[in-house]
């Protein structure tokens, strides 16, 4: 205190002890207070005017240090008047109400830096509701509103600072990005399905969200088979397996995907112990994306079934494939029909088609496709018509060739895929490669 060498201005900024962050904040107050908006000192601008090694500021700059100290900026950037300068009188009712000013201030900079409680529950609904409707909306329409969910979730993640808020939305832009990714490869996008899955997976890690990585792993992993490549799909779905905090659901969802893909490589031991995995009761555990959220997310017990149908297909037990398929329609049948996924009912619906026509019951075959119809063509997806295409392959290339009514049930499939949005897209050659 009291010190000759300097400025005025350092000897008042030494005598109500200030350090650099309380200049800066009054520096800044001060500023708006007299509306010079947005400005600010740097810490080195601080050292160097209280030194004494820079000539006046700039005009607004001078202002608002005159407002600060009551004393012309001539006289704060000279030397001190005397060597000693008394001491500043210490008032109690002033120092309090800088004190008030400091915590509301501070105050407002928290609030601009968080968002409301209302925004996010009303984000976090919004993904709810779509990952909960996806079976029964038109695939295209899903993207558009995940997309924008997504974007959605990335703006209010720049308003907040609150890390618990930013944690929140990160694992809401994931899942919103993982529905993008389900839709694009339903629409037979398969290289975008891809990027986008493995940027569901990044906002997972980022959030230290494993669920969400073990869900994008098995879309990559569908990817993977459905472009030809079972053995990459297989990997992929046992590596998601291995991430933690996944419920019963997650797990069974992951070996009922491996399954197929060892069924796609004729690895019959392996499909058979996946398909025994994803059956088993498990633990009761559960986690906060396939079971609170479930949905798209989810995996039901009808899903399921109809999942282990193409695989009991694809390693020739016709018999499991047909009771599997069974099972699938029964439980989609108990639900009410505006529960129910139709394109779940068509695939398994499929599936039970091409079992009776392994053991050469074409009427039941072309009963059993009833419901394939009735599959909107916005929620025909590559999987549903994967099954038909082997559906038609039998009956083309098999001695139900000559048949008329295997002949009519061949070209109504082909119909039924000209005609769908997935196909719009061009997905007919990975299709082509999964079931040649």
């Amino acid at each position: 205190m009291g010190q000759t060498n300097g400025t005025l201005l350092k000897v008042l900024v030494e005598q109500r002890r200030l350090r650099y962050v309380d200049f800066e904040r009054e520096f800044r107050r001060k500023a708006d207070e007299i509306g010079l908006r947005n400005l600010s000192v740097s810490e080195s601008q601080f050292r160097r005017w209280t030194s004494g090694r820079v000539a006046l500021p700039g005009a607004d700059a001078s202002r608002v240090v005159e407002a600060m100290f009551g004393v012309e900026v001539a006289n704060l950037f000279g030397p001190p008047p005397s060597p000693e300068l008394p001491e500043a009188a210490f008032n109690l009712e002033d120092e309090i109400a800088m004190t008030a000013r400091d915590a509301q201030s501070e105050a407002r900079a928290a609030a601009a830096d968080s968002i409301s409680d209302t925004t996010l529950d009303q984000l976090r609904d919004d993904v709810i509701n779509l990952a909960r409707s996806y079976s029964s909306v038109a695939v295209f329409d899903v993207f558009r509103k995940a997309k924008k969910l997504r974007e959605e979730a990335e703006a209010e993640r720049e308003r907040t600072q609150v890390p618990a808020q930013e944690q929140e939305l990160l694992i809401l832009a994931g899942q919103a990005c993982a529905l993008l990714a389900t839709a694009a490869f339903d629409l037979g996008s398969f290289d975008s399905a891809r990027r986008l899955s493995r940027a569901a997976s990044l906002y997972g890690e980022t959030a230290r969200f494993d669920p969400l990585r073990a869900f994008a792993g098995g879309i990559l992993s569908y990817i993977a088979y459905f472009s030809g490549m079972p053995n990459e799909a297989a990997q992929v779905a046992r590596r998601a397996q291995s991430f933690d905090g996944l419920g019963d659901v997650g797990r069974r969802r992951l070996a009922a995907i491996e399954a197929r893909a060892h069924g796609h490589l004729g690895d019959v031991s392996s499909a058979r112990r996946a398909l025994e995995s994803s059956q088993s009761e498990g633990l009761g555990s559960r986690d906060d994306l396939h079971d609170e959220v479930a949905g798209e997310f989810g995996f039901s017990a009808e899903r399921l079934a109809m999942s282990n149908a193409s695989t009991f297909l694809l390693i020739g037990d016709a018999e499991g494939a047909e009771a599997a398929a069974k099972q699938s329609l029964a439980f989609a049948s108990a639900r009410p029909a505006a529960g129910r996924a139709v394109r779940v009912v068509g695939g398994a619906a499929a599936d039970l088609a091409m079992a009776r026509l392994l053991r050469e019951d074409l009427d039941g075959a072309v009963h059993a496709m009833t419901p394939v119809w009735e599959v909107p063509r916005g929620q025909r997806a590559p999987g549903l018509l994967a099954r038909t295409a082997r559906v038609r392959r039998m009956l083309t290339n098999s001695r139900f060739a000559p048949v008329p009514a295997a002949r009519e049930l061949a070209l109504r499939i082909e119909d039924f895929t000209r005609m769908s949005d997935a196909h719009q897209l061009g997905p007919g050659a990975a299709l082509a490669a999964l079931e040649s």
